[in-house]
């Protein structure tokens, strides 16, 4: 979702410290191949310090989840695009800002909460649901801004829910074909599938065009 840029705080307490180390470790190898030892290594904490923060490495999936939520969900709250009077300005707005994080290697915009799901969706069910509710939380972020587009455009036959869980399909697939190109392609990649959506916004959102 996001680079790796200072959008959040820089991390004080041990716990955060454990959580930036998660958001790092998990983009660049995944869940599964990231060791409690490696997280502690990482953060510079000792393994008494993670464990009196987590019960689990399943305890810190969860938590990194929520924590990707929350910082994520900060700095899309605080993006420019919100202030376009236009309802269909704010969505083509999104879009933009989306395709413009694209940039680098794919462990330094994919997704966290989307990388951990592939892994262990059938293996820890509580993960999972974390991850679900970050994903879709993203996506109801968007809903009220496409309420009001589609009531603006009068575009029929689709809903603000439906079409904000596509935002999330294509970003979300994106994500995967850039780690499945990797090299200096992967960004390009993913911005060219960004684009091909802010394309069928422009044709859906546009009175007379959907």
């Amino acid at each position: 979702m996001i680079p790796n840029q200072p959008f959040r705080p820089a991390p004080v307490s041990a716990r955060d410290k454990l959580l930036e180390a998660g958001v790092k470790l998990v983009r660049e190898q995944g869940y599964a191949a990231t060791s409690v030892d490696q997280l502690c290594q990482a953060a510079g904490v000792t393994k008494g310090a993670f464990f009196h923060h987590f019960a689990s490495k399943e305890a810190l999936g969860v938590a990194l989840a929520d924590y990707w939520s929350s910082s994520t969900g900060a700095f899309f709250a605080a993006a420019p695009f919100h202030h376009a009077a236009d309802p269909i300005d704010r969505v083509l707005g999104y879009i933009d800002l989306r395709i413009a994080l694209l940039a680098g290697p794919a462990e330094s915009f994919s997704c966290v909460a989307g990388t951990m799901v592939q892994e262990v969706f059938l293996s820890s069910d509580a993960i999972r649901a974390a991850c679900h509710d970050s994903i879709t939380g993203n996506a109801r972020a968007l809903e009220d801004d496409l309420a009001a587009a589609l009531a603006q455009s009068g575009a029929k036959g689709v809903t603000a829910t439906g079409l904000a869980r596509h935002v999330q399909a294509v970003i979300q697939g994106a994500f995967i074909l850039a780690k499945a190109e990797g090299g200096a392609e992967a960004a390009g990649l993913a911005r060219e599938e960004l684009q091909h959506l802010r394309r069928y916004f422009q044709l859906l959102l546009t009175p007379g065009e959907a």
